[in-house]
């Protein structure tokens, strides 16, 4: 099994080329749907990339999965199976952020929220076949509640409930986020294995070091600055909370989730053939 990677610079995130070279069947996890804050415009710079190694390579593309709904990128998800083929992915539990976001941004009662934006809605513990990968799904809540980590033989993509050790783990005050949750859910990233690659979904680059995206489940049960195998629950939950209670929300939260909320579309024009996204005020006063 070859993993390629894909760094976006401008929100340290992390895409994920996974294939087999001998059957060239092949899964994306995490694309990224380039977003110019101050231009107000999109570009698919991102997913060209990966598509173009798509082609390269020959592979065939089963899935492109996101591990959760991102608070800081759009999604390339539905530009990137335009190029590409595939079916998108995210986890069941996508409807309970749906609810919220539809709220939020007072979406009209057509805004559909059982997540059938996506091709595929993904349940803990049941293997997806991707020809001769087969991904096994860990439901792994707590930075959102459709969180999930994705085994694909001896790696682990974890998205944001775990980073690189000198990182730590991902924070847990978006709503339905759950610090208790957030700790159980690195326990089963915990049990595979030690020698386990985990494939973590940003690098910020702590000190302005070089990127690093790969680690172990041994390394970071022994090393990760938040949550070592041997630390509390109670001690985690009251660090993590601490220092939620201290942190920002990400700068394109509002543009990301309101694509996002509908695996990668964008939203439709408007009269004036424009698209628009909404900015609710007040919601992180």
């Amino acid at each position: 099994m070859q993993i390629i990677h894909f760094f976006d610079p401008a929100t340290w995130t992390l895409t994920y080329l996974v294939y087999d070279n001998d059957t060239k069947d092949a899964v994306v996890i995490d694309p990224v749907l380039d977003f110019d804050a101050k231009a107000v415009d999109v570009t698919d710079t991102s997913v060209h990339q990966v598509a173009a190694k798509v082609e390269e390579l020959g592979l065939h593309v089963h899935y492109i999965i996101d591990t959760h709904a991102h608070a800081d990128h759009m999604s390339g998800q539905d530009a990137l199976k335009a190029l590409v083929g595939g079916k998108t992915a995210i986890g069941e539990q996508i409807s309970a952020v749906q609810d919220v976001f539809k709220g939020i941004f007072n979406f009209g009662d057509d805004f559909a929220t059982d997540g059938s934006q996506w091709d595929e809605l993904v349940s803990d513990g049941v293997p997806m076949k991707a020809g001769s990968l087969t991904i096994e799904p860990i439901h792994s809540p707590g930075h959102t509640p459709a969180c999930f980590a994705f085994k694909i033989r001896d790696a682990v993509f974890t998205g944001d409930v775990l980073f690189m050790p000198d990182f730590g783990t991902g924070r847990c005050d978006f709503p339905g986020g759950s610090a208790e949750d957030l700790y159980d859910s690195v326990q089963r990233v915990y049990a595979l294995p030690d020698a386990t690659r985990v494939f973590v979904g940003h690098d910020y680059q702590p000190g302005g070091r070089e990127l690093k995206f790969e680690t172990t489940v041994g390394e970071s049960k022994v090393s990760n600055k938040h949550l070592k195998a041997t630390d509390s629950k109670e001690d985690f939950v009251t660090f993590r909370t601490e220092r939620d209670a201290t942190l920002r929300p990400p700068a394109l939260i509002f543009q990301s989730l309101q694509v996002n909320a509908q695996a990668g579309v964008l939203p439709d024009p408007d009269t004036n053939g424009l698209r628009y996204l909404k900015m609710p005020m007040g919601v992180f006063a």
